[in-house]
């Protein structure tokens, strides 16, 4: 494998649609190994975007290069426990859940970094909301077409 900036460093992404696949496949693209975790029951809504190649989505294809990807129930203790322990050999956890979303599934910063204290966490956020309030729904509360 080529030597890259990156080359060493393993990103955890739970992240859906843009902001967190885009962040991710960044820091993929400069040699991290980057491994995206998905819900079973779907996975990553931009899975569904248009345009589509071959039957796949091109967005998704382009935001998700250079990854691994799990399919893991976060809400079932066994999926937790086994994103526990991929964030024990992390660096870098990367979400852009609804806000909260990480806290009530027991896997936010706080939580995490018991686990892992060299843990770099970044939330991503869609808007341009400064400060976030748990009342705040970001993208989940814009219409699907």
């Amino acid at each position: 494998m080529p030597d890259h900036p990156l080359t060493g460093v393993r990103v955890i992404e739970v992240g859906i649609y843009m902001a967190g696949p885009f962040c991710a496949m960044q820091l993929a693209d400069l040699g991290a190994d980057v491994i995206k975790v998905e819900n079973p029951e779907g996975g990553d809504i931009a899975r569904d975007s248009a345009p589509f190649l071959d039957g796949e989505s091109s967005p998704f294809i382009r935001l998700n290069r250079n990854k691994r990807s799990l399919a893991i129930n976060l809400k079932a203790p066994e999926g937790k426990e086994v994103f526990r322990q991929l964030v024990q050999g992390a660096d870098v956890v990367v979400e852009n859940l609804r806000p909260g979303t990480m806290a009530d599934l027991e896997l936010d910063y706080q939580r995490l970094s018991t686990l892992n204290p060299r843990l770099v966490y970044v939330a991503a956020r869609a808007g341009a909301k400064p400060v976030l309030t748990l009342s705040w729904r970001g993208w989940t509360s814009w219409p699907r077409q």
